[in-house]
Formats: C-alpha cells, sequence, structure tokens
C-alpha cells in the first residue's frame, strides 16, 4: 500500500495541489508611456543554458498582465532577484496584485529603480535593491510569436502558440535572452573568488502553496556543503579521448592526469573548449603548465 494519498490536480497545481519552491523575481518592463512597470513573478526559469547561440530564462504570466502587454508592445525585460527581508516580499505580494495600472502600482514604490548597463532602446529600468539582475529581450521570432499583439485584456482567442507568445487564453510564455547579468560586487566577488557557505546571497523561497488570503515564502537559511562525489576516471579513457578531439593539439600523459575527475558525459566538452583555448594562446602541447595557462584564462573570462 503506498504512503501517499492521490490528491486532485486543479488549475494553478503548482499553488492549489502542491508545496512548489520556486524564487522571488520582480519584473520589470516599460509602459506605453515609457514608465518603468514591475510586477511580481515565481514562474521564472532557467530555458536555454547550453548548446544554443545565446542564454534564455522563461517567464509564465497572464497575457492581459501590464507585463505580458508591455513584453508584447516591444518592451525589454529586467528579472530583479530580491532578497529575504519581509518588507520586500510584502511589496513583492503589492505588485503582483492583478489590476492596478502602472501608475497606480508604482505609486510609493518600496523599491528603488535605476539604469541598467545592457544599453540600447526601450529598456526598462533595475532594482536597486536587488542582489543579481538578469536584463533580457523577448525572442519573438520563435514560433513567429511576434504576430501576437496587445490590447485583447479579455482574453485571447486561438490559434495558440505552444511555447512562446499567446499560448492560451489567459497565459502566455515568453523567452527571454539573456543580454547582460549584472550582480552586486559582494556576490560577483564571491562567485569570481569562491562561494561560500558565509557569502551566498539571502536568497528567499516562495512556497508556490497559496490560499485565499496569504502567500507564503521562507527566509534565508545558510546553506550547507556536500561534497560532489568524486569518481576518478582512467587516464587511458582520457588519453583516448584527447587523442581524438584536433590533430594539432596534443595532451601529455601528465595533463590527462589531472584531468580523470571530468564525468564521462563531459570530458569531451571539456577537452574541446581546452583545445580551442590553447589554440587562441598559441599552444599545440597541452601539458600542466598550459592547463594553468587555459584555467587562468577561463577564470578571466568568468569576470
Amino acid at each position: 500500500m503506498s504512503s501517499f494519498k492521490d490528491l486532485r490536480i486543479v488549475d494553478n497545481f503548482y499553488q492549489t495541489s502542491s508545496f512548489f519552491p520556486m524564487p522571488t523575481i520582480v519584473v520589470g518592463t516599460l509602459s506605453e508611456s515609457g514608465k518603468t512597470n514591475l510586477g511580481s513573478y515565481s514562474l521564472c526559469f532557467p530555458y536555454y543554458i547550453a548548446g544554443k547561440e545565446y542564454y534564455a530564462m522563461i517567464l509564465e504570466c497572464r497575457n492581459s498582465s501590464n507585463t505580458a502587454q508591455n513584453i508584447l508592445r516591444g518592451s525589454r525585460v529586467s528579472l530583479n532577484f530580491i532578497t529575504d527581508e519581509r518588507k520586500f516580499f510584502r511589496e513583492a505580494v503589492r505588485l503582483g496584485f492583478p489590476g492596478d495600472t502602472t501608475d497606480e502600482k508604482m505609486k510609493n514604490c518600496l523599491f528603488t529603480l535605476e539604469d541598467g548597463i545592457a544599453g540600447g532602446d526601450n529598456r526598462p529600468k533595475v532594482v536597486k535593491e536587488a542582489y543579481q539582475v538578469f536584463e533580457c529581450s523577448w525572442d519573438g521570432t520563435l514560433e513567429d510569436a511576434y504576430l501576437d499583439k496587445p490590447g485583447c485584456l479579455e482574453g485571447y482567442e486561438p490559434p495558440y502558440r505552444n511555447f512562446n507568445g499567446i499560448t492560451s487564453k489567459f497565459g502566455a510564455h515568453f523567452i527571454l535572452k539573456i543580454d547582460k547579468i549584472l550582480m552586486k560586487e559582494k556576490y560577483y566577488d564571491s562567485i569570481i573568488n569562491g562561494v561560500k557557505a558565509g557569502n551566498f546571497p539571502p536568497v528567499p523561497v516562495d512556497y508556490g502553496y497559496r490560499d485565499s488570503t496569504n502567500f507564503w515564502c521562507s527566509a534565508f537559511r545558510k546553506p550547507y556543503p556536500e561534497k560532489i562525489p568524486a569518481k576518478d576516471g582512467d587516464v587511458s579513457s582520457v588519453m583516448y579521448a584527447a587523442k581524438r578531439i584536433d590533430p594539432d593539439v596534443t595532451f601529455t600523459d601528465e595533463a590527462c592526469a589531472k584531468l580523470t575527475k571530468i564525468p564521462r558525459i563531459f570530458l569531451k566538452a571539456a577537452l574541446s573548449q581546452m583545445v580551442a583555448i590553447a589554440k587562441e594562446e598559441g599552444i599545440t602541447v597541452i601539458d600542466e603548465q598550459a592547463l594553468e595557462i587555459i584555467n587562468d584564462k577561463r577564470r578571466k573570462e568568468k569576470k
């Protein structure tokens, strides 16, 4: 006999039929008058993470919301990740209330707005209090979603798109190309120099479940590390793969020995990246010293 009960799945199942941990993001867009509009969302997740010509997030929202209408109108987007102060979550709940105009919701807004750094036209300001911001542009070319137009505030009629643009009578999905990732200096330094338990940002978790009265959020707690299990590969396997990457760049046995901890599924991609950097640096033999040069360049590129 199962230890679980079968719970009925209904609309907005992530809120009504489950406890689903999500981020708390304040989304900035430009209203028709050119004023930055902030709306709160949790259904915003990484979408393209590797192997594409750009990186992207997916945002799910009501198609009649100020945010959706502004994106359809051509506004670019700022995804502002706020910290766990209760006053910020309270403001996020207020900004998420449907039906208010931009002027109504932005009057006496708690958050401070400042210019981002991506540049270009039609960009909203970013939230100064955020610990990180993704400045984004909607890719309306996917599924020809650029053909969807603003203005249908009572719901859109079919046909609907599958994953980008107007996806249902009341819903929309937007594939947002990440143009810039902005990071406050403290957390920038921690990523560049090594993240430790004490230098994570205080990230809130929206618990998804809500009733007719409350949204629920948890404050940040100090994270704890759990070591990734090391599974050393066979040096001969690394050498075999390394010899087949590029005939103009070779790896020494000693260099291959330092690469045995790379999971086999990622080995070819890692070796290919090393070879590409080696060619840029004029290196034809990757030995232990060359590995240091390659890793140093990767660190600099990350900055």
